[in-house]
């Protein structure tokens, strides 16, 4: 749980960020701003590179210790979210590679969809066309995910001779859509059409794709109006709770409800309520 004090060591706005490998914006007011990912390589369905995998992970890093940022959205550009990596950037020269340097990508890969799932902003993924391999480890990694009718997601790791395992696919996966539909997937590398994705579970809702963007930003202007530390302990509690005891969920979610009933939006809340208001949360 971290405390979000602008003037705490290391905090920092990231709003200036400037991206070399994909593109990066920010939107809204000073104190409610999304950051918007666009993977931008639409000529190849926006694949992954090691590059691109690097920035990505030290990105979402650094936003735990961003004062601006309240909200992410991923998505990509091109009618397409993620082909997965790079057929010929990375899984050639991995062929070539050694155990340790095969071990070192594999970790690097992994500690990406920890840094998603250990940033307190909400991450929200706009999946249109194809979202395949790493791309649909991200979707899968992100707190909501929003999809189109022709969206296509895959984890084809064994279209490729390796595990159905990998970045976390098999803690994460089975947790959302079930272990049998998971089981299914990961075996098989078939892709998941967008109605089964929304009946089972792995989609939030399907959009339109000219609708897509909007509805991504739309919700991530109503999670930025709102208790945003709250947010934050919410995402931690769902992350650190898997490996508790009921008992021990229960202890962690007294606590974390007492730190936010320290907060300021807290006693906004109450004071809005009373004067039969719309409180007007402010993230501290």
């Amino acid at each position: 749980m971290r405390a979000d004090n602008p003037m705490a060591p290391g905090f920092r706005p990231l709003a200036d960020y400037q991206a070399r490998h994909f593109h990066f914006a920010v939107r809204g007011e000073a104190d409610q701003r999304v950051a918007e990912i666009t993977l931008n390589r639409p000529e190849r369905k926006n694949p992954l590179t090691f590059d691109s995998y690097a920035e990505l992970r030290d990105l979402f890093r650094d936003l735990v210790y961003a004062t601006d940022i309240k909200a992410v959205i991923v998505r990509g550009e091109g009618g397409n979210f993620c082909s997965g990596g790079d057929v010929h950037e990375i899984i050639g020269p991995l062929t070539k590679m050694s155990m340790p340097e095969l071990l070192a990508f594999t970790r690097m890969t992994g500690d990406l969809v920890r840094a998603i799932r250990q940033c307190p902003q909400p991450v929200i993924a706009a999946i249109d066309g194809i979202c395949a391999g790493a791309g649909a480890m991200v979707a899968l990694a992100s707190d909501f995910r929003l999809g189109t009718p022709s969206a296509k997601t895959a984890f084809l790791f064994t279209r490729v001779g390796l595990a159905g395992a990998d970045m976390g696919a098999c803690a994460l996966l089975p947790r959302m859509i079930g272990q049998g539909r998971a089981s299914e997937l990961l075996f098989t590398g078939r892709a998941m059409t967008a109605d089964e994705g929304m009946a089972w579970g792995f989609f939030n809702a399907l959009h339109t794709s000219d609708a897509l963007t909007g509805a991504a930003q739309s919700l991530a202007e109503s999670l930025v109006s709102g208790p945003t530390f709250a947010h934050g302990m919410t995402k931690t509690m769902l992350n650190q709770e898997w490996s508790m005891t009921i008992e021990q969920a229960i202890e962690a979610e007294a606590q974390a409800q007492a730190i936010c009933m320290q907060t300021q939006d807290f006693h906004r809340a109450y004071h809005a309520f009373a004067a039969k208001q719309k409180p007007v949360f402010e993230g501290n």
